[in-house]
Parts: structure tokens; C-alpha cells; sequence
């Protein structure tokens, strides 16, 4: 029997879904079968109770019980993709491969290579924009190079967007998924065990009032959605539908992300380069034992050690903080935002390679966009700003106000005056 391939990657959903609409009215009429390759590439360097594993598992588990309601499931595969795929058209008389574009560098890569596999073997690979509203080519300043700077990105973003651009594509009924009662690994099948993290539903209740909220950690005011989003388990277009005019502030969040995405795929160097290269020649301390009371949340700084304990704890880490805990390891410690970067890559829920690296550059002024050098955050006055009854910090330091608790690991006025001379003198190079 002829077959479609549906190839899920960071679209956990069936409704609202491009590529898996047009596999499913390709005019052929062959059946669909859907697809998850868990990548043994990006496996093999998580930990083994990686929660986000533990959530696409359960993601995973949802999708094959609605596929199970049309008397097909999901194909869950395991190992290097390339080699799975090169089974995969022994096994089955594919025709075509549906799936939605990705944008990372080694998503790019990968996807090429699966490509050049599949056209070797006559079988067409068909890929859709679907986790953005403008993908990396859509939005381009007038000479056709990309934005580099997010204010005239966002102008000209908001300028090309309408309501034409959030169509819905949810499959009609009875779909053409392919008839197969196919085994669903358990979680140590693939390797892991359980985690005991949770990923906590996204809610757009908060949204009435959060430019009034979204820098008040205390107040939990945010939408959860970053992780849903990161994973596909909602579609952009569904969130955009539901927002109202309103929700501007909201909004810049959603085109941060995706000035972040085309950044990623324009400069891919920012992965392991500063975007401004003058800023590889700083000389950071890069001290053990700073990076790992950092790490802890034993700094001495309250609002900083709140942050990370809230992240180790929750895999979650409240915007504002983040960018607290972010410039303090850059700025007070002079530790390389690479370090940072890699740490929250591992423990981040939300982690998104793009957003990740684009916010960390920001932090530490190395940027496309960023904070200028000079700007150094005082966490004793962001901590009386934003966190004025100390709620937050209370909530995550238990040890707060007690002997137990440890004295500031750096002077505020020292170490702002090292970071200042230390960014001046490398830059000067």
C-alpha cells in the first residue's frame, strides 16, 4: 500500500497543524501514516530524568490516543534519524513526507540530509511554516538583508501582519490516517525514567492586566505558554486568534520570539560567538566555585538565589529574574554567558535554542540588540522594585533572614566597576 508520511517534531498537536492538513487533503488520497522519531542525537545529552522528555512523552501518549479513535496510532521510532528513515522506505512504499519546518541550524541540517535520502529514493519531502506567523525570510528591512535591531523589526512585523494570516488548519472529519494498531514505548523503553517536574497548563486569563503584573515574580501572573509553544502542543495562530487588540505588550513577546528565530537562522555564529564580535575578546573570571554557588542559588543575593532555586526546583524561572540571574553571572561574577546559556539550556522547560541564546546575549551585552555594557543590574534594587514584600524571595529561600543564609559572595560596587573595566578593556581590542 502506497503511504504518506506525517513527521511529528515541535507540532504536538493534530488541530491547527499545517503540514498535517496538507497531508491529510493531499489529492492522491493516500492514507496517512503519522510519525515521531525520538532523536538518539538530542537524547544522548540529556540527563535521564529529563523533564522534557517526560512531557513529550505524555504529549505523545495523548496524540496516540486520538489517532487510536480513528483506528490508526503513532509510530514512535528511536535512534540516528538518517538511519531510521532509511528503514523506514524499506518498510513502507512511502510517497510522501509531510512535516513543518524547523529553523534551527542542526534542524536544517538534519532535515537536509533526511531530504537527499528520501529524493534519492523518489519519494517527496514537503515542509510548511507552521511554528511562526513570519518565518525567517518574511519580515526583511528594504535593501532584503534581516533585522538586527527588534524595534523596527517589530514595526515592520506589525505592519505586515492580518487576520488573513491565522487561518485554522484543523482537518474535516473521518481523516485518512493509516489503519495500524502500532506499540507505544514506555518511558524506559526509550531510556528515561519519570520526572517529577511539572508542565503546568498555559492560561491567557492573566492577560487583562499583565503589563501592570509581568514583572511581579510574587504574583505568578504569567501565561505558561512559552513551553506549549515550544513544543507545538498549542499553535501560534490559535494563541494569535485569541488575543485581543489589548494585548500589544503581549504581543511583543510573541514577535521577540520569532526576531530571535530569523536572528538564529541569519547568524547561525551566535551559537557559539557573540553577535558582536569585538565582545570575544572580554577576559572572564570564570571562577568554579562562582559559576557553582551561582548554579545553587547560594549567591547571597536574594532576588538571584531565589531565581535559580525556583529554576532547579520547577524547571520553570519567572521572566524579569531571568534577566536578573543572567546579567548577574556576566556582569557580577564575570562568568561567559556561554556558561549561563548551557545551564538553562538543561533545566529551562521552555528552553528554545533561539530565545535562550538571543536573551543571554541581551544579558550580557554581546548581543544583536542588547543591554549596553555599562548597564549592570543592581539585584538589591531590582529585589526592592519588584519584589518589595519579599513574598518571592520568602517563597524559595526557606533560609532568608536566618544565620543560615550566606553573605554576598561580591561587593555590588566592586564587582560593577570590574565588569564596566573588564568589557572596556576587551572591547578595545
Amino acid at each position: 500500500m502506497t503511504l504518506s508520511v506525517f513527521w511529528f517534531r515541535r507540532d504536538l498537536r493534530l488541530s491547527d497543524n499545517v503540514a498535517l492538513f496538507h497531508a491529510l487533503k493531499n489529492t492522491s488520497n493516500t492514507p496517512v501514516l503519522p510519525i515521531f522519531i525520538f532523536d538518539s542525537q538530542i537524547l544522548n545529552e540529556l540527563q535521564k530524568n529529563d523533564a522534557r522528555v517526560t512531557f513529550i512523552h505524555k504529549t505523545l501518549q495523548q496524540l496516540n490516543a486520538q489517532l487510536n479513535e480513528s483506528g490508526s496510532s503513532l509510530l514512535c521510532l528511536q535512534g540516528d534519524v538518517l538511519s531510521v528513515w532509511s528503514k523506514l522506505i524499506q518498510d513502507f512504499e512511502i510517497k510522501q513526507v509531510f512535516t513543518n519546518k524547523d529553523y534551527e541550524p542542526y534542524a536544517i541540517d538534519r532535515d537536509k540530509k533526511v531530504q537527499q535520502l528520501l529524493t534519492k529514493n523518489k519519494v517527496q519531502f514537503l515542509q510548511y511554516k507552521d511554528q511562526v506567523i513570519f518565518e525567517e525570510n518574511d519580515i526583511l528591512k528594504a535593501d532584503q538583508t534581516p533585522y538586527t535591531i527588534f524595534t523596527p523589526y517589530k514595526n515592520k512585523w506589525r505592519s505586515a501582519f492580518s487576520v488573513d494570516l491565522l487561518k485554522d488548519y484543523s482537518f474535516s472529519e473521518n481523516p485518512n490516517f493509516y489503519k495500524a494498531n502500532h506499540h507505544f514505548p514506555s518511558l524506559a523503553e526509550i531510556g528515561f525514567e519519570t520526572s517529577q517536574i511539572i508542565v503546568k497548563p498555559f492560561t491567557l486569563s492573566n492577560l487583562q492586566q499583565y503589563e501592570q503584573t509581568r514583572n511581579l515574580p510574587e504574583l505568578d501572573a504569567g501565561s505558561y505558554l512559552s513551553v506549549h509553544l515550544r513544543f507545538g502542543t498549542v499553535s501560534v495562530r490559535q494563541i494569535m486568534r485569541q488575543l485581543q487588540a489589548s494585548d500589544s505588550v503581549f504581543m511583543n513577546e510573541l514577535i521577540w520570539r520569532e526576531f530571535f528565530m530569523q536572528i538564529l537562522f541569519h547568524f547561525p555564529k551566535v551559537v557559539s560567538a557573540s553577535f558582536k564580535a569585538k565582545y570575544d575578546s572580554i577576559a572572564w573570571l570564570n571562577r568554579p566555585e562562582d559559576f557553582e554557588a551561582w548554579c545553587n542559588g547560594t549567591t547571597g543575593y536574594p532576588m538571584v538565589d531565589a531565581g535559580m532555586r525556583e529554576l532547579n526546583q520547577t524547571g520553570y524561572m519567572h521572566n524579569r529574574v531571568r534577566m536578573v540571574t543572567a546579567s548577574f553571572l556576566c556582569k557580577h561574577l564575570l562568568i561567559d554567558w556561554r556558561w549561563g546559556e548551557a545551564y538553562f539550556a538543561k533545566k529551562l522547560l521552555d528552553f528554545d535554542l533561539s530565545a535562550n541564546n538571543g536573551n543571554w546575549q541581551w544579558a550580557a551585552g554581546t548581543g544583536c540588540d542588547a543591554a549596553p555594557y555599562f548597564r549592570v543590574f543592581n539585584p538589591t534594587e531590582q529585589q526592592k522594585k519588584f519584589d518589595a514584600k519579599g513574598n518571592y524571595i520568602k517563597k524559595w529561600i526557606p533560609e532568608f533572614a536566618t544565620f543560615a543564609y550566606p553573605k554576598p559572595i561580591v561587593e555590588h560596587t566592586f564587582a560593577r566597576q570590574r565588569a564596566i573595566e573588564t568589557y572596556k578593556k576587551g572591547i578595545s581590542f
